[in-house]
């Protein structure tokens, strides 16, 4: 019997704790005659009923389902079967040469109602074999292909990395790294207010988050905070030779990324109030080429912006203490003015900017308003990012807290993850998915969720469930997408480009930690 055993370093974060042909045939032929009077020619004049060839060949999808980049030696290995009667057997041959390697049996699983099918689980977790393969089965035909490895996700992981090099605004990108996304220097003139033509502002810099080089602050906020909660969590996974132009320089590489955004976001804020604008948007025109716009000030951009900042220096200040102090400061000034217009943005959100800069400063007020929150709130909505990220925050500092506050917030945050668990259990392809596949937002969120929990607590059945879920994105469903970029024989550009992953990247850094929980190199597989 295999089990895994986790065993992980002590934090910070764990010292408040006490606790995925029909042929279309023509018309007959008809017997042309000529017309009294009319010259006959070698025209054909078709009399709309000529064959129609325009059709779609139905595309057929392999009933063995299987994670298309691979399988961890040692780990457990699934595949599934969808369809109500399948076969007793399968067997695993090698890609290269066809020969048999491996046989097992198929355990059926039942209907499952929320996916409208019949699922089967074809369990090879005892082959470790490194090599790539597919799976075969009477009547049913083959899977794609896939790996098994001792590291099957190190390289995807540089590359999801990576997609944030690629989003790069202002910045010519290597071909070495970029590939095809390679380009010059782009949107590196000054912007010019939306409302306010005459004024112009420099805010070159940060992240793409669309295909014409929009960059948003809110966007770029919530990637910010997964991202840094991924480090947090799983710092050696986090390096400093992730393959970016910064790489090698001391610093890990996800804070040299997380760097880039910062320094726009610096320029978002408005220099005498403090408050910060929303976005940056890229309109062509035909005379002038381009014209970049600045959005105006919101309170949602403000107070994202407040927390980040203050999250992100808090990290830094190792590294460069006085640049870490100066986001500290901006992060604050933007705090104190959305102070002024609390109407108009949540307690959620107050709550997660007040948590970041108590963790960052120690202050009275701001753990002030950490502790009235999660009084009001003994219950805290943890389906809410900004409950959730401050929860987690307030859990993680160093500063003084209020024991009872954390114990309940421990508790709170356990019981959302055994619901999560339970309804991935309950699935037949152990992911809490649905037939249309359009959740992939909420799965990801859940799956930070956990891991956050498992971290604390090191659960097998918690890490299992993390397993179930990157298998499922790297296709292990019933469409059997990959949904990373150019990754699998059957990939999501090949379907529908809308349903991307790595190109979101707030989703990109979801799908990044959970990667980064799965690869956690204390995560030791052994044999009892």
């Amino acid at each position: 019997m295999r089990e895994k055993i986790l065993r992980k370093k002590s934090i910070s974060f764990l010292l408040t704790i006490t606790l995925f042909l029909t042929g279309c045939s023509g018309p007959p032929d008809l017997q042309s005659q000529t017309l009294p009077g009319a010259e006959e020619t070698d025209e054909f004049t078709s009399l709309g009923l000529s064959p129609e060839f325009d059709y779609e060949v139905p595309e057929s999808l392999p009933s063995i389902l299987v994670d298309q980049v691979g399988y961890a030696s040692g780990s457990s290995k699934l595949a599934m079967i969808n369809g109500e009667e399948p076969p007793e057997e399968f067997v695993i041959l090698d890609a290269g040469s066809g020969r048999e390697v491996y046989t097992g049996k198929i355990e059926k699983k039942g209907y499952d109602e929320t996916l409208g099918t019949y699922i089967s689980h074809a369990d090879f977790t005892d082959f470790n074999t490194p090599g790539t393969y597919y799976i075969q089965a009477p009547s049913i035909g083959r899977s794609y292909a896939f790996t098994i490895a001792e590291e099957p996700y190190k390289e995807l992981f540089q590359k999801v990395f990576q997609q944030y090099y690629c989003n790069r605004c202002g910045l010519t990108l290597s071909a070495e790294i970029a590939g095809d996304a390679a380009h010059n220097a782009c949107h590196s003139r000054e912007a010019q207010m939306k409302d306010e033509a005459m004024i112009k502002l420099d805010v070159s810099g940060g992240w793409h988050v669309d295909e014409i080089g929009s960059r948003d602050v809110a966007r770029g906020c919530r990637t910010i905070n997964t991202l840094l909660l991924a480090y947090e969590l799983y710092p050696d996974a986090f390096g400093d030779a992730l393959g970016i132009p910064e790489s090698g320089n001391g610093v890990p590489d996800i804070l040299d990324e997380v760097k880039y955004e910062i320094d726009w976001l610096l320029k978002m804020q408005d220099a005498k109030s403090g408050a910060v604008y929303a976005s940056v948007s890229s309109v062509d025109n035909k005379t002038a080429g381009y014209i970049l716009y600045i959005d105006g000030i919101t309170m949602d951009a403000t107070i994202y912006f407040a927390a980040a900042m203050a999250r992100f220096s808090y990290l830094y200040q190792s590294y460069d203490l006085e640049f870490a102090t100066n986001c500290l400061k901006a992060a604050d000034r933007a705090y104190r003015y959305a102070e002024q217009y609390l109407a108009d943005i949540s307690q959620e959100q107050y709550f997660h900017a007040a948590a970041e800069l108590y963790r960052a400063t120690g202050g009275y007020q701001y753990h002030n308003v950490v502790k009235s929150y999660l009084n009001q709130n003994p219950q805290p909505d943890l389906e809410n990012d900004f409950a959730f990220w401050g929860c987690v925050t307030y859990l993680s500092t160093k500063q003084t807290v209020d024991m009872e506050l954390c114990n309940n917030v421990i508790q709170n945050l356990m019981r959302k993850v055994e619901t999560i668990s339970y309804a991935s259990k309950s699935s037949k392809l152990l992911v809490k998915a649905d037939e249309n596949q359009g959740s992939h937002a909420r799965l990801l969120q859940d799956m930070m969720r956990l891991a956050v929990v498992d971290h604390i607590i090191t659960n097998h059945e918690y890490a299992t469930v993390l397993e179930n879920h990157l298998h499922y994105m790297l296709g292990r469903n019933l469409q059997s997408i990959s949904y990373l970029e150019d990754v699998g024989e059957r990939n999501y550009r090949n379907v529908d480009e809308a349903v991307s992953v790595m190109n979101q990247v707030d989703l990109n850094a979801e799908l990044l930690l959970l990667f980064a929980a799965i690869m956690d190199d204390e995560l030791v597989v052994s044999e009892e």
